[in-house]
């Protein structure tokens, strides 16, 4: 039987590298590089930070404390080591392999910033952030942090050695992620070893794409996705086929339902309406969000 493909929208570059703070140098890819609006729902934002060698420091390097309501961050690292602190006691630190999964909700304020021992040595440092939108039913939960370290991830070893997909969130082959959504969301990291295939099926309503981190892959037996490309399907029926065509080859698949509801977004603040972004600087700045020294 010939294989149905869920067909590709196009593939993306993402927007020239910038510094976010003095720890993150990021090409973002939505939405200021590709201006997807609520194409891409629930993901808001991707920030990228390739692999860049940052040198010994006796300063800590990152973002100091800032707020956020409405919606989730998540932090996946690959390489380098990174420390959270937010205004509701949480912490935590950490490296390759290992998710952060932070839920703002109604409104903290966190920083980030390199582990300090990271920092005084220095070294290669390859991360993602990002963005996913929460309901209106939620933007103002309990705020919330999931700490996912590498070993609770879920595993499904490829086929002829091909690699294996680590399941971040969300299920792949029946086997599941440790991450807790409060959307169904899919996200997988894959390693591929040269000619591993991947292949999975998601509902046709759920949006999805990839991004090859590294090597380079080819999607549904027909394009070549090289190294940085993001890769966006259209909402068809089909299955979605990734070969890495390296033994370096890593993809990061994310697909999740959409949320069909306005987005208002300004600065650090995700809601659905304009006077409920107000609300929300009018909280910060009433220290209704708690204070900024942690």
């Amino acid at each position: 039987m010939t294989t149905t493909f869920r067909t590709i929208e196009g593939i993306y570059s993402g927007a020239p590298f910038h510094m976010v703070g003095d720890g993150f140098r990021v090409s973002n890819y939505f939405p200021s590089g590709n201006n997807f609006g609520q194409r891409f729902s629930p993901f808001l934002l991707l920030d990228y930070n390739a692999p860049y060698e940052f040198p010994p420091s006796h300063h800590t390097r990152g973002v100091g404390a800032h707020p956020h309501r409405g919606f989730e961050t998540v932090s996946i690292a690959y390489e380098g080591f990174v420390e959270h602190h937010d205004n509701h006691g949480n912490h935590g630190i950490i490296g390759p392999g290992d998710v952060q999964w932070m839920t703002a909700g109604s409104g903290l304020l966190h920083k980030e910033y390199h582990e300090r021992e990271f920092s005084k040595r220095g070294g290669m440092f390859h991360f993602i952030q990002l963005w996913v939108n929460l309901p209106r039913e939620h933007k103002m939960h309990e705020p919330n942090y999931q700490e996912l370290p590498k070993a609770s991830m879920g595993r499904v070893t490829l086929p002829d050695s091909g690699g294996e997909v680590r399941i971040i969130a969300g299920d792949y082959k029946g086997v599941q992620g440790p991450a807790q959504t409060f959307t169904p969301i899919h996200l997988f990291d894959i390693a591929f070893n040269k000619g591993g295939i991947a292949e999975f099926e998601l509902p046709a309503t759920y949006n999805a794409a990839a991004i090859v981190l590294r090597g380079s892959a080819i999607i549904n037996a027909e394009r070549e996705a090289d190294e940085g490309s993001f890769v966006m399907f259209n909402n068809t029926d089909g299955v979605i086929r990734i070969e890495g065509t390296t033994n370096e080859t890593l993809v990061l698949v994310l697909g999740g339902e959409p949320i069909n509801e306005p987005v208002f977004q300004y600065g650090p603040f995700v809601m659905n309406t304009k006077d409920e972004v107000v609300q929300a600087y009018a909280d910060f700045q009433a220290g209704k969000m708690g204070s900024a020294d942690f």
